[in-house]
């Protein structure tokens, strides 16, 4: 269960605080619960798309993206799978998994925005800091609802589109070996960029972090790039060099070009895993058909 604080840090509306000293300035109210009432909406809400899950094209197929903050990540992965603006489902049924819309979505309805570099530092501590003595559980409680999410899609077995930045190697290590072991097909797509361009980027995103991070970051990610490319193999393997800006048409024309150098051919590959083909049979009985 999500470690969190009886309450969530809010700034006050009025301006006035019930426990000012000991919450920085700051009040919370968010309870346990919503984790509970988000978990069971997101139920309610995928029930379709698990149980017809099967059909999808994208079934047992997991593409992991790796690059820094200020890479482009999801606009790369959009142009790839054909995702429009402000949906988060693929041309092939492909889920996109990423933490920060969950991020997002808090900040925004606690009334802290998304520009975190323009916080105060104590702020910004108590919002993302495990350590910190005052943190509000904020980071962790949009992680676990991402990972509820994912938990969801994967239960249904269907495609997803695991957006991360990479920094670890051992974490994506461990969760491509469980999502092969039950039958999963699994490739990575390393976004590439200076780290000019990529803090460029940072000051142009709805979320802005602060410089270090970025920089932290990028040396972390392009630090794992060879140990990727041993892992996922260079078949499974795409790098994507993303430090020029294109025009639409130009970013179309490229997007394609990308998918027939063997992304396309990865997603539509017929299901190799015994496992995984045992669990479509079954289900498709379960459904008689």
């Amino acid at each position: 269960m999500i470690k969190l604080l009886n309450i969530l840090l809010e700034a006050s509306v009025t301006g006035k605080s019930a426990n000012k000293e000991s919450l920085g300035g700051y009040k919370g109210f968010v309870k346990l619960k919503e984790l509970e009432k988000y978990k069971k909406w997101l139920a309610k809400t995928l029930r379709v798309e698990l149980v017809e899950g099967y059909k999808d094209p994208g079934i047992f197929k997991a593409v992991f993206l790796a690059g820094g903050p200020g890479s482009g990540k999801t606009y790369i992965a959009k142009g790839l799978f054909g995702i429009p603006d402000k949906v988060n489902v693929s041309q092939t049924g492909m889920k996109m998994v990423n933490s920060d819309k969950e991020l997002k979505y808090l900040l925004n309805k606690f009334g802290f925005g998304t520009d975190l570099d323009s916080l105060p530092d104590e702020v910004f501590a108590n919002l993302t800091n495990p350590t910190d003595p005052k943190y509000s559980g904020l980071r962790n409680f949009a992680k676990d609802l991402t990972a509820e999410r994912r938990r969801l899609y994967q239960n249904g077995r269907l495609g997803m589109i695991i957006d991360g930045t990479g920094d670890d190697f051992q974490k994506i290590s461990r969760e491509k070996a469980e999502l092969e072991e039950i039958g999963y097909q699994t490739y990575m797509i390393f976004v590439n960029t200076t780290l000019e361009v990529a803090l460029e980027r940072n000051e142009q995103r709805d979320r802005v972090l602060p410089v270090k991070i970025v920089s932290d970051s990028h040396k972390e990610v392009n630090r794992n790039i060879g140990a990727f490319q041993g892992l996922f193999g260079s078949s499974n393997f795409m790098i994507v060099d993303n430090n020029e800006h294109k025009s639409e048409s130009q970013a179309k024309k490229r997007f394609k070009m990308l998918v027939k150098q063997g992304l396309g051919k990865f997603v539509k590959a017929p299901i190799k895993s015994k496992k995984a083909q045992s669990w479509i049979r079954k289900n498709k009985i379960l459904r008689g058909k």
